[in-house]
């Protein structure tokens, strides 16, 4: 009888073996199964980073050209109010410019006039681009082609009276 116990505990060892071998063989294959797809979620990773920088160097490179596209408004800007300025300094001294001659003309003339001899052509007359109205004309011209022209603080008209101070002064201005 002790031989059939011993050999029934073997069979029930033998048993448990198989039982816990074969539960062990159904943990390795899941084991296997997370390990393949572990590596198959890594691969997958790996490539979603490589999309991800990929992406993000476009973007850069994006951003960098709307950077510089900014930069060159921001030159154009810069250049279309310098070019104003300097039109509007032009401007200024060609008014400047008309008005010293304009008394000086009417004095020779009127001196002409003394000896009888005719009196000197006006400038309009002599030279279309003497004529300070074609001044006007070409600057009325640009700030129709460009409306952003309208935002330059406006320079007082050669009619305009100068203050206590000396500079001019744009009643027209100031009464609106």
């Amino acid at each position: 009888m002790a031989d059939e116990q011993e050999i029934m505990c073997k069979l029930e060892s033998i048993k448990e073996i198989r039982s816990k071998t074969l539960q062990m063989e159904k943990i390795k294959a899941r084991l296997k199964a997370e390990f393949e797809a572990l590596e198959s979620e890594e691969r997958h990773l790996k490539e979603y980073k490589q999309e991800m920088d990929l992406l993000l160097q476009e973007k850069m490179a994006h951003v960098e050209e709307l950077r510089l596209i900014h930069a060159d408004i921001n030159v154009m800007e810069n250049t279309i109010k310098q070019s104003e300025n300097d039109l509007n300094k032009l401007l200024e001294s060609t008014r400047r410019l008309h008005d010293e001659y304009k008394p000086l003309k009417e004095h020779v003339d009127a001196l002409r006039m003394t000896l009888g001899l005719q009196r000197l052509p006006d400038l309009c007359e002599e030279e279309e681009k003497l004529s300070l109205e074609l001044a006007c004309h070409v600057t009325s011209k640009f700030i129709e082609m460009h409306p952003y022209a309208l935002s330059v603080k406006p320079r007082a008209g050669p009619g305009t009276p100068k203050s206590q101070n000396g500079s001019k002064m744009n009643e027209e201005r100031e009464s609106t």
